[in-house]
């Protein structure tokens, strides 16, 4: 196949389709087809792999060559020599159980939290250690003077996996392959091979790899094919590319350093063939743009012999989007384009999230991408149904939780599913009626036999209720319970099994590494349920699912490796924002940049460097798309450090019709912009007036509580929406500690408080009060939050003692009469009942009654109680009038706000001297009246407090879509 002699490299610019251009190559040069039969390729990635087969499946007929992957270096016929290599998960959990050890004997040193990522994290350096052949030894010699702090928590982990490093330990993967390649260096000494071996594809930036190169460069029919080689830099511009802490970012790198190791030029990298790329005066504008910053200067020199720009980049389009969003729309209206248009479009960008909302933005126009990276196993549907059984380990059951299983479309699978979703409906309404936060078996089980759902609860209470969660086990066991626990879930109350937890794709896909920890868990440590989470968690992470048969066959998603790929007709280079692509150097909890210099190891800016190469290959295809987004979560951002470069060089050469070139790109992206903004943009409609419905009289409210009447001169539209509507607010699943549930509490401290003073005067002490508060707001049945029981306990000593002393001076003049006594009265004439519930009516030696009314905040003001807030002054009328039965007083003295707030605990009097009692009930009539007139509207929002109050029905009157100074638009509803 060569007959020069070696070291032979060969190069294939940028833009050219590598894997097409590699098949042509190798059919152009095989002699025979057994000579293409006898070769041996070695690529990078089994997308690469898959790709060749497939181009030499569509002819002309041949025979294969043997294609493997640069990761498998191990030959056929001495792999018997070598130690299997240990699973990563296996070295990872035994790690786990050392850092564990460690952490516990010096617990300063990192939260127990992270310890399967620092297990990670750990592994990840031994490995590339491995990779590089860098030996402890030279880690722990580094000068480390000016940081050894840092330096002793670190070599305190590094030390205890120094005896992986020993020769008769079982390796790693890299460990393996570096072992693999000494044994077949050793063989190719004395015996080289005679058949064509080549690698194709690869940068060489890792050490074991880079070795292979040069030794296949060296064999006697071995070549190295590099990817997106430029052939536009100049030779003093790669004679600079030799120092790693200036050049390691650059994308020609690594092709350099390869070349200074095996004494060769650029001049002496060959064209593998003479495939001319889409766009050569692309390529010399793009290679000149990422030139070294240290020459940089030559863009003044080289830019004016730049071809003319606005036909180099004829082809490109930028799109600088306003926000992520934007960007993930525009992009995905491209795609759609190219769909409909049969043509391949690749999206390719780091950017993980952006990937996301570009996929679901398709899955409007029912297009599913060909996402290579897949969906991370843990956010599948079974990924997250074994998640949340996990969690039951780790923290009593809450509602949230039981409910999140309960309704997950893998629970009760087995048989039976239909009856389970409507126990499950109502038991989540009991809950949220009942407010219980935290559910119990027994009152589960309660409301079971009133259902008469005994089985299903008996089922559900057994699996959720009685979950273990203390205690440390060792990871089989907490393996074999959880998967347990999850498969009995799956399969529901009426049948064995697993239900469908392990079907289809994804269910598969989460079987495999469940299987695999299973099988490895005994090498892991004993933890407890947090810890076990947060490390089933992380493992699950790793996984991803991948669906070959329903995406589109022409949108694909790729990663930046999968750029050198290609094989499409329109690239999409997307979040091309610093920090994105480029992503950062991820923080280094082991060693800092110049540590990794000295002990040569890969440095931050190898990423960078790779990224760079990766976008210099892409950004050379037929048609190309660079996108970015100028804001993200309402944040500026920077652009990437080569859109930057490209555009200030295309900027300052005006003579080469830059400026222009980079406005038509511009142009060609807001396009599209503008095409994405209109497809978004809903449908002109009718603004939204200030509603006022006016229903029929017979659908109105006859009967509202005093409470309600505030209400109804403040918000109408809430009234008519909760009578007339009849809809109520969905109760909270969680019932939150807030002033509601405080106040009830506080109502039943009071009440029960008052009741043992009266019958006991000696009782009547602040000690007496917070005893009885201790009993009902301190029970973990009423209040399961330990923070806010302690809070609100707190806040009943600061006004203990104010209110008993004030409780004497009432009691000295009335004595309590009734607690919590419910009342009505009648409005004849309209059909109309008022209700209400007083907190407490004394009686004093006069016949007259005292209505008092407790407050947990501030009490209403006079002037609020005269036009807005009359609950005290409608129960005063109410009361006269007779409403509560079993009281009849001569007259109402007073009625009392008592406002308990810590910050300024008042007593307001509601004002009857100036809103007599006659007075109240005839303003009162008149606005029943005047809402039971066929026309009367029940405004929306009338005179609430502060434009700011939010209301329970805003989101039904559209408020937002009209402002509160609109006209209110009246409606006669019929």
């Amino acid at each position: 196949m060569f007959e020069t002699s070696g070291p032979r490299l060969f190069g294939l610019p940028p833009g050219v389709d590598f894997a097409e251009a590699l098949t042509h190559g190798l059919q152009a040069r095989a002699s025979s087809p057994f000579e293409l039969a006898q070769t041996e390729l070695y690529v990078s990635t089994e997308r690469m792999a898959r790709r060749l087969r497939m181009i030499f499946d569509q002819g002309p007929a041949s025979l294969l060559p043997s294609i493997r992957l640069v990761t498998d270096l191990a030959d056929p016929v001495t792999r018997t020599q070598l130690p299997q290599p240990e699973p990563s998960l296996r070295r990872r959990l035994e790690l786990t159980g050392l850092i564990s050890k460690l952490l516990d004997a010096q617990p300063d040193l990192a939260p127990r939290s992270a310890l399967f990522d620092l297990a990670d994290s750990l592994s990840s350096l031994m490995e590339e250690m491995q990779g590089e052949g860098v030996l402890p030894e030279t880690v722990a010699g580094l000068d480390v003077s000016d940081q050894s702090g840092h330096w002793q928590r670190a070599l305190g982990f590094l030390g205890i996996v120094q005896h992986y490093f020993e020769t008769d330990s079982t390796p790693d993967s890299p460990a393996f392959n570096r072992l693999a390649l000494k044994l077949r260096l050793q063989a190719w000494q004395d015996n080289p091979p005679k058949h064509p071996v080549i690698v194709a594809g690869s940068t060489g930036s890792r050490g074991t790899t880079a070795e292979f190169m040069r030794a296949v460069a060296h064999l006697p029919q071995g070549a190295v094919i590099l990817p997106g080689f430029d052939y536009d830099m100049t030779t003093p511009v790669w004679d600079r590319l030799d120092e790693p802490l200036s050049g390691e970012d650059h994308p020609q790198y690594r092709f350099a350093k390869l070349m200074q190791q095996m004494d060769l030029r650029h001049a002496d990298v060959a064209r593998w063939t003479h495939t001319q790329p889409p766009a050569p005066d692309r390529n010399q504008l793009i290679s000149l743009a990422l030139r070294p910053a240290p020459v940089t200067h030559q863009w003044m020199s080289e830019g004016p012999n730049l071809p003319d720009l606005r036909e180099a980049t004829k082809d490109i389009t930028l799109v600088e989007a306003p926000s992520l969003r934007d960007e993930a729309q525009t992009i995905a209206l491209r795609l759609r384009q190219a769909a409909e248009d049969g043509v391949t479009a690749a999206l390719i960008t780091p950017d993980r999230m952006l990937t996301r909302q570009v996929t679901s933005t398709l899955d409007r126009w029912g297009i599913l991408p060909d996402d290579s990276a897949g969906i991370p196993a843990q956010l599948t549907p079974p990924g997250r149904f074994l998640r949340h059984v996990s969690a039951l380990f780790s923290a009593p059951l809450s509602a949230e939780a039981l409910l999140t299983l309960l309704k997950h479309p893998l629970t009760h699978t087995g048989d039976g599913r239909g009856q389970h979703l409507q126990n499950t409906r109502n038991l989540e309404l009991h809950i949220r009626k009942k407010g219980w936060p935290f559910p119990r078996a027994d009152l589960i089980k309660e409301w079971g036999a009133k259902a008469e759902q005994d089985g299903w609860t008996t089922w559900l209470t057994d699996l959720f209720c009685e979950v273990e969660t203390a205690g440390t086990l060792d990871l089989p066991t907490w393996v074999a319970r959880h998967i347990a626990l999850a498969e009995s879930i799956s399969a529901g109350s009426q049948s064995d099994g697993t239900g469908v937890l392990w079907q289809e794709n994804a269910g598969r896909k989460v079987a495999e590494i469940v299987a695999e920890l299973g099988d490895e868990a005994g090498f892991g440590t004993d933890m407890n349920a947090r810890d076990y989470n947060a490390l089933f968690g992380a493992i699950l992470a790793k996984g991803e699912v991948r669906d070959r048969d329903a995406p589109h066959p022409h949108i694909l998603i790729w990663g930046t490796l999968e750029a050198r790929v290609m094989g499409a007709d329109l690239l999409i280079l997307a979040g091309l924002n610093e920090g994105s692509w480029p992503e950062l150097p991820g923080a280094d909890p082991w060693l800092n940049r110049k540590m990794r210099a000295d002990a040569g190891l890969l440095l931050p800016e190898r990423r960078i460097g790779l990224s760079a190469h990766d976008f210099q290959q892409a950004a050379a295809g037929a048609e190309v798309w660079l996108t970015r987004s100028q804001k993200s979560d309402e944040a500026e951002t920077v652009p990437s450090r080569w859109i930057n470069r490209l555009t200030n060089l295309m900027t300052g050469l005006p003579q080469r019709k830059g400026p222009q070139a980079l406005a038509d790109m511009r142009s060609r992206g807001e396009h599209w912009l503008a095409l994405a903004q209109v497809a978004d943009t809903p449908l002109q409609t009718a603004p939204a007036l200030r509603p006022s419905p006016a229903p029929p009289v017979d659908a109105r409210p006859h009967k509202l509580s005093v409470t309600e009447i505030k209400r109804l001169v403040r918000d109408p539209y809430a009234i008519y929406a909760r009578h007339s509507l009849r809809l109520r607010p969905l109760n909270p699943l969680m019932r939150a500690p807030d002033a509601l549930m405080r106040g009830i509490l506080l109502h039943s401290v009071l009440e029960h408080f008052v009741k043992e003073a009266s019958a006991a005067p000696e009782m009547l002490t602040s000690a007496a009060l917070l005893e009885q508060a201790q009993k009902i707001i301190g029970d973990p049945n009423e209040v399961p939050f330990p923070t806010i029981r302690q809070l609100w306990l707190a806040r009943m000593q600061r006004i203990s003692e104010w209110f008993v002393e004030g409780e004497r001076k009432r009691q000295s003049i009335a004595k309590p009469a009734k607690y919590e006594v419910r009342g009505k009265a009648g409005l004849p004439a309209l059909g109309f009942t008022l209700t209400g519930t007083a907190d407490r009516i004394d009686i004093d030696e006069r016949g007259n009654a005292h209505i008092y009314d407790y407050k947990t905040g501030a009490a209403p003001t006079k002037t609020e109680q005269q036009y807005f807030d009359k609950q005290l002054l409608l129960e005063a009328a109410m009361l006269d009038k007779g409403g509560f039965e079993g009281i009849a007083p001569r007259h109402v003295e007073r009625a009392l706000f008592i406002s308990l707030q810590p910050s300024k605990p008042d007593e307001v009097a509601a004002p009857l001297d100036e809103m007599p009692i006659d007075t109240v009930w005839q303003e009162f009539e008149s606005l029943i009246a005047a809402y039971m007139d066929a026309e009367k509207g029940f405004t929306a929002r009338r005179a609430l407090m502060k434009d700011t109050d939010i209301a329970d029905y805003d989101h039904l009157s559209r408020f937002g879509e009209w402002d509160v100074t609109d006209t209110p638009n009246p409606e006669v509803l019929t």
